[in-house]
This record gives C-alpha cells, sequence and structure tokens, in this order.
C-alpha cells in the first residue's frame, strides 16, 4: 500500500524480466553456468530448514556424513549477506549435503571433527572480515566487541583465523582437501604488508596448509572445484580454474604450454615495447597505434596439442605477445618485495592492473619453503556472475535468520545473544555486487571486482515480499536496498569489447570515463516499485552513495531525496584537499557540493528537514598536516562535528597500504631513476603515533581534549591567527579545567552498540536532544 504523498509508478514502467544470459552473452568470455551442473546424488535429501552444525542435526535429516564442512569465524546467520550462508546454499543446490562448524574452540583439532570426516572437502574461511581488522582497532589495540558474534561477545575467533582453521582441519583430517576463501585470503593471495606486525608477510597459502586458495565472490569456481572432486578428480590436478590461487613446485609438468613474462624489476636497459609496459593502460597502447581502446590486441591462441615449456618473453625491443589466456606475469618475489619498497610497490601496482577478467594474466611469485623454490600462481580473476545466475544465488532458501542454537531463554534473536551485524542488515536486500569506484584505501573492489553484478528486478521484489511475511519484527520499514555502493546498480561499460579491454583501475576516477552508463533509470523504477509494495511503509538507502554519479541523475536524487532517506543520508567525500584525494582516487569537493545543493532543493520541495552525513578519513597516505588544518576548517564553516573518527586502516593488498609501507605511489609509474618525468612519486605517510593523533585531533576540532595538541601543531605551522575565542578561529586560546585535567580518550560505547560518525547535527523536530554515548 503506497503511503500518503508518494508517487506511484507509472504504468509505463514494466517489471524488469529476469536476464537468461549466458556469461558469454553477457561477458563475451567462457563460464559454466551455475545451474548447468548435474546435481549431485544427495540432492534427494532435499533442502535443510538450517544447513547442519552438529551430529544430532545431521541425524534428523537422515545424513550419515556431509560431503563439505564449512568452517567460518562468524556465528552461523543463514542470509545472503553472510558468505558462508551463500556458499552453503550454493552447494546444497548442486545436490551437496554441507555441515557448517561456526566460531570453533580452536585450542585443539576436537571442535573441527565435530561433523565428521568430509567425504569431498573442507571449506575455511575467516568471516565476512579480515580477522585482524575484526579484532583491532586502526590505533592496533584489541576491539572489546565483535559485530559477528552472539551478544557483541569479543574473542570468539583467532588471530589470522585462515591460518589457524586450515591448521586445525589438517589435523582433524589430514588427506581431505581443504579449500580458503573468504575476504582475509582474498586479500593475502601474494606477499603483503601486514600492518599488525609492521613487515611483509608470505602468501596466506605458504603459511596455511590449504590445498586451494580461492579469491573474490567464489562461487563459480567453488561449484566447478567441489564437482570435480566429487568425480574424483585429485585436488593437485584442479590447477586452471579462474579465481583460485595454489602452490606449484618448479619443474611442474602441468605448467608446459604457459608463457611467463618477465615483470621482476621495474627498470630494464633498452626501450620498453609498448605492448609489454606493465604500466600501460590498453588505450594508451591502442591509441599509440592509431586504434581504439575496442580493440583486442591478444594473439591468436595456442594450439592446445603443441604444448610449449614456460620460456622468458623480455621486455625489450618489438616483441609480439604470446596469448593472454596462455601467459603468466612473474611478479618480484617474497625476498624481493620483502627487502625493497620499489619492488614491493611494483608487485602491488602489476597485480591491480591484472584485475580485469576480460583481460587477466596469471600472476606467479616465488617464495623459499625450507629452502626450496615454490611458486605461488594466482589465476586470473573469476568471470562475474550473470543477473539470472544472481538471482539464482540470492533466490535460494534462507532462514533469512541466526541459527536456533543462538536463541536466548525465550526463542528470540533479539535479546542478550543478538548478533549486532545480523541486527543491522536484518531488514535489507542486497541488489549487486562489485564496484568501479576503485578507491586505493578499499578492498570491495579487490575483493568482489570492478564489474556490476545486479539482480533482476523482479528477483529484488520477491525477497522484500519474502521478508515482509516471513522475518519476525518486521515493521514494514526496509532498512536498505544497496551493496557496496548504494547507486551503481546496473551501471557498466557502453561497449563489451571496450570493457574487456580496459585496464583502468576505476571507471569514475580522475573523472568519470565517457564509456560508462550512468542512466540510473532502472534502479528509480525499483525504488518506486519496492515502496508501493502492499505492507512497505517506506524503503531506506543505507548503503554508502556515490554522489558523483548520482548528480549525473537529478530525477534519482529527486527520487531519492524525496522518499528513500530518514533524514541523514551517508555520504564519504573522504576529505576536501586536492592532495590527499588524489591518493584516495575520490572526485574532488566540488562533486559533494554540487550533490548537496541538488540534495538540498528537494529535501525543500518534498518539506523536509534533512542532513547529509559526510564522513572523512584521518592520517591517509599522501595526507600533510596543512590538509587536515584546512579540512578542519571546512568542517566548522559547514557545522560538522565528527564523533566517531575514521582512522586510516592499511588493509592488507590495498593501493594505499602500499603507499603506507613503501612511502611510493603505485598509481603512478615507478622507477628507481628519480630524474625520470615518471619517476617514482613519493607519498608523505602518516605513521607516528603523535601526527595520527594529530590528524585525528583535527577532525574533532571541536574536542577540548585535542586543543593542545592542535595550538602547538597551528603555532608550529605558522598559522597562529587560528587560535583565539571568535567565530573565526579554528581553537579557543583557553583550555577548559576537566579537560586539561583528564585528556583521556573518548569513552567506549557499549558493547553491541551502533553508532553514527556524527552526532553534532541538529536534532530532527520534536525530538529530544541527542545524548553523549556513556
Amino acid at each position: 500500500m503506497a503511503v500518503a504523498g508518494d508517487n506511484p509508478a507509472p504504468a509505463a514502467d514494466p517489471p524488469t524480466a529476469v536476464s537468461t544470459a549466458t556469461p558469454r552473452q553477457e561477458y563475451g568470455l567462457d563460464a559454466k553456468p551455475l545451474t548447468s551442473y548435474r546435481p549431485y546424488w544427495a540432492k534427494r535429501f532435499g533442502t535443510a530448514p538450517f544447513l547442519p552444525t552438529s551430529r544430532a542435526e545431521m541425524d534428523a535429516l537422515g545424513w550419515d556424513s556431509c560431503d563439505v564442512v564449512i568452517v567460518t569465524g562468524d556465528a552461523y546467520v543463514d542470509h545472503p549477506s553472510f558468505g558462508m550462508a551463500v556458499v552453503g546454499r550454493v552447494l546444497e543446490a548442486q545436490g551437496f549435503r554441507v555441515g557448517i562448524i561456526a566460531q570453533p574452540d580452536w585450542h585443539s583439532a576436537a571442535p573441527f571433527a565435530a561433523l565428521g570426516r568430509p567425504n569431498l572437502c573442507f571449506g575455511v574461511a575467516a568471516g565476512n572480515m579480515d580477522s585482524m581488522i575484526n579484532r583491532y582497532t586502526a590505533d592496533r589495540r584489541p576491539r572489546g566487541d565483535d559485530a559477528y558474534t552472539p551478544g557483541g561477545a569479543p574473542d570468539k575467533r583467532p588471530d589470522r583465523a585462515s591460518l589457524v582453521y586450515t591448521q586445525r582441519c589438517r589435523e582433524a583430517f589430514g588427506d581431505v582437501p581443504i579449500l580458503l576463501g573468504g575476504i582475509e585470503a582474498s586479500l593475502r593471495r601474494i606477499a603483503h604488508y601486514d600492518y599488525w606486525q609492521d613487515k611483509v608477510r608470505r602468501a596466506i597459502l605458504v603459511d596455511a596448509q590449504a590445498d586451494l586458495l580461492l579469491y573474490g565472490n567464489a562461487e563459480r569456481a567453488l561449484v566447478e572445484i567441489v564437482h570435480r572432486l566429487a568425480a574424483g578428480e585429485p585436488v593437485d590436478q584442479i590447477t586452471e580454474v579462474r579465481g583460485t590461487a595454489f602452490l606449484r613446485r618448479d619443474g611442474d609438468a602441468s605448467a608446459a604450454g604457459w608463457f611467463e613474462l618477465d615483470s621482476t624489476d621495474v627498470d630494464l636497459p633498452g626501450r620498453i615495447d609498448d605492448h609489454i609496459n606493465p604500466y600501460q593502460t590498453t588505450s594508451e597502447a591502442a591509441a599509440s597505434q592509431g586504434a581504439s581502446c575496442a580493440k583486442d590486441d591478444a594473439a591468436p591462441p595456442a594450439d592446445p596439442a603443441a604444448p610449449q615449456p614456460i620460456r622468458l618473453v623480455p621486455r625489450q625491443g618489438r616483441v609480439q605477445l604470446p596469448p593472454r589466456e596462455r601467459t603468466v606475469v612473474r611478479l618480484p618475489s617474497f625476498e624481493q618485495v620483502k627487502r625493497d619498497p620499489v619492488l614491493y610497490a611494483h608487485a602491488n601496482r602489476v597485480l591491480h592492473l591484472e584485475t580485469n577478467p576480460g583481460n587477466a594474466r596469471a600472476l606467479v611469485q616465488a617464495h623459499l619453503v625450507g629452502g626450496k623454490p615454490r611458486d605461488v600462481w594466482i589465476n586470473p580473476p573469476p568471470i562475474p556472475l550473470t543477473t539470472a545466475e544472481m538471482d539464482h544465488v540470492f533466490g535460494l532458501p534462507y532462514a533469512r535468520s541466526p541459527h536456533p542454537s543462538y536463541a536466548d531463554a525465550n526463542g528470540r534473536h533479539d535479546g542478550s545473544t543478538k548478533i549486532p551485524a545480523w541486527e543491522m542488515i536484518r531488514f535489507s536486500v542486497n541488489i549487486m555486487r562489485g564496484c568501479f569506484g576503485g578507491c586505493s584505501f578499499c578492498s570491495i573492489t579487490e575483493h568482489e571486482g570492478r564489474i556490476i553484478q545486479s539482480r533482476s528486478e523482479d528477483s529484488v521484489i520477491r525477497e522484500i515480499e519474502d521478508m515482509r511475511d516471513k522475518v519476525p519484527g518486521f515493521t514494514g520499514i526496509v532498512s536498505d536496498l544497496g551493496g557496496p555502493t548504494a547507486n551503481m546498480y546496473r551501471l557498466r561499460c557502453k561497449s563489451t569489447a571496450i570493457e574487456r579491454a580496459c585496464r583502468k583501475p576505476s571507471c569514475v576516477w580522475p573523472g568519470i570515463c565517457p564509456n560508462l552508463g550512468t542512466d540510473h533509470a532502472p534502479l528509480i523504477r525499483m525504488y518506486r516499485r519496492a515502496r508501493t509494495l502492499p505492507g512497505v511503509k517506506k524503503v531506506l538507502i543505507g548503503s554508502g552513495l556515490r554522489y558523483d554519479l548520482a548528480v549525473r541523475s537529478p530525477d534519482y536524487v529527486k527520487e531519492l531525496v524525496t522518499h528513500h532517506v530518514g533524514g541523514y543520508l551517508k555520504i564519504a567525500p573522504e576529505h576536501t584537499e586536492a592532495g590527499p584525494l588524489s591518493k584516495m582516487m575520490k572526485p574532488g569537493i566540488g562533486s559533494y557540493d554540487r550533490f548537496k545543493q541538488l540534495f538540498d532543493k528537494y529535501s525543500a520541495e518534498a518539506g523536509k528537514q534533512q542532513y547529509l552525513i559526510p564522513y572523512f578519513i584521518a592520517a591517509h597516505p599522501g595526507t600533510s598536516d596543512e590538509d587536515m588544518m584546512h579540512l578542519a576548517l571546512w568542517l566548522k564553516r559547514n557545522g560538522f562535528r565528527a564523533d566517531q573518527v575514521q582512522t586510516f586502516y592499511p588493509s592488507p593488498m590495498a593501493s594505499a597500504t602500499a603507499m603506507y609501507h613503501t612511502g611510493r605511489n603505485p598509481l603512478k609509474g615507478l622507477s628507481r631513476d628519480v630524474a625520470k618525468p615518471d619517476g617514482t612519486e613519493k607519498v608523505d605517510v602518516v605513521r607516528s603515533e603523535k601526527r595520527r593523533r594529530l590528524h585525528k585531533a583535527f577532525l574533532r576540532y571541536h574536542d577540548a581534549a585535542g586543543w593542545p595538541l592542535l595550538r602547538d601543531a597551528l603555532m608550529a605551522m605558522g598559522r597562529a591567527d587560528l587560535i583565539g575565542n571568535g567565530k573565526k578561529h579554528l581553537v579557543p586560546s583557553y583550555q577548559p579545567a576537566v579537560a586539561a585535567a583528564s585528556p583521556a580518550a573518548p569513552a567506549r560505547p557499549r558493547r553491541g552498540s551502533l553508532l553514527t560518525q556524527h552526532t553534532g547535527l541538529p536534532p530532527r523536530p520534536g525530538t529530544a536532544p541527542r545524548r553523549k554515548p556513556r
């Protein structure tokens, strides 16, 4: 039923039909559709209400064993926002019996044998977050809670959970193949800088005892691998599946027929051929030959009947590139990147250039293991799911609830045993995957990829109706229709050929690519249809918004502001100054200003008082003290008072993390000859505790506890004119007695509570003033 004052969906907007395109038709790439496999014989057991977590539940289902056992660091919530539920239900739909071991006691192997020996494999993941980010703050202090645990209890997972879980699985059943996946494995698939140990660690497969690593959204790879294991194929012979990585011994016969491009250094004597310069985009290479970036410059496929041994293709002179599908790029070895920051930045850059499924080549990186050389071999990224496959994955019979074992004494999940992460997404619907923003500090693109994978409109509407009819506690409010970015639904390159050839790390930086489709009409239609469903009172948008895209569609902004904002809308400019924004790969603050004009205009037309909540990052690489000062002045000028401050957190494999570790900018060309026009750019890294506290103090310019630090910094910068007691000053010249006596950090919020970043905004009409968090 439509809410009074709403504009119902026009009759001319038809429901979106489910796409039946194959991966070849939709992306121009070969892949077997998820639903085309012959089901495994165990499909006769039917669908489980919840995937079993104990032998008693297995007995109730009539199972004598599990085909696959999934070990996860999160509590088991049977909801499509939780990785273990998606993986489990996808495999169940293929006919396999899947059990879940959630948050096991890792101090012995016994809990990992609770479901018995799996017939085919273990699947191991640390959870929806990297376990170190989950357990520690950006200041390397232990967190007081865990949003993925009942009651928010901490310490239910170990540090580096992927390593610990694989080792315990191996102890429990040494002959069972182990497939390692999840975001922690994805972001550590090559040698990577580890913020918590402040050193470069080996690729995670070298330290773990897993047989295969699956990176990214792994449904396609996982289904193929498990079916091949079920057919009796040894796991060590499964070496060509996209989206996987494995250890390969020197001289492995299965490497025959591959060509190897040497990228172990940044400078080699002589001219670098345009085709094989690892820093050149496809469009640049094509333009140098008078061709379009849509042109595919790959050579004809190699004859599979005539395999060739691995050989080195030099980067000097004019040479014909070997076929991409049989080419592997050799990165600098672990031992090299560990001791040489320039080579670490170089390896990071090459890795990010080989992420487009349409043109990415395999990567290989050598490690010494027990004094013997072993190669970590990383196959090209997985082919994205089509709309029909996305509908299949999200249409599986999820219970949309935590496992019954987590219920409290009243049989409910919203009391003392509430899982905060589930509570946050309980009434939300995921409409897409992926992000082409390419922000250098973010892990979404590195994990899910740049190509947007969208569900059909009908699939989304069906999920809203199921949630309305089946989920206890639904009040008519849909908390979010979104994903990694709220308004990238169905946005993609206008040309499949150009999309396949592109090697840019972002479609929207430094400006929006002219080849990118920015039509928001399908999203507007979905919003209108969803908000007019019977029993739905309001549909909110809680995911982060890409406002530089939104301003391309004023109709979208009007629909969003008029009907889908609950008073406050989160957006993320991250900074106001060009220096740090160029390292973040974020648009200038002018895009925010244009969006704010539209936001304020349509809010006024709707007769609503609504406010933007901009998020900012402190201490990001490339940010000077003066940059933070200007940001603080902007905040004060616009009346913002940041409560929860986001400090840069170096996640493994991110480009910004490479900047933090090396002091170089991998977004630009790297060279040891700093005199070259494209020589290495040095980056100002905020590393010391004092500077990190200073940058946070600038974001919290209104907090008296940080005023002494700010006054000292402003004096050192020659900006004493900003110290005083007037409106034009940033910090006052006086110091409150209480703040001077106890300059401690802000009080820790209650366990399980979810706070927004800002609390200094005007209260909504008719509400009491906002209290400070205890």
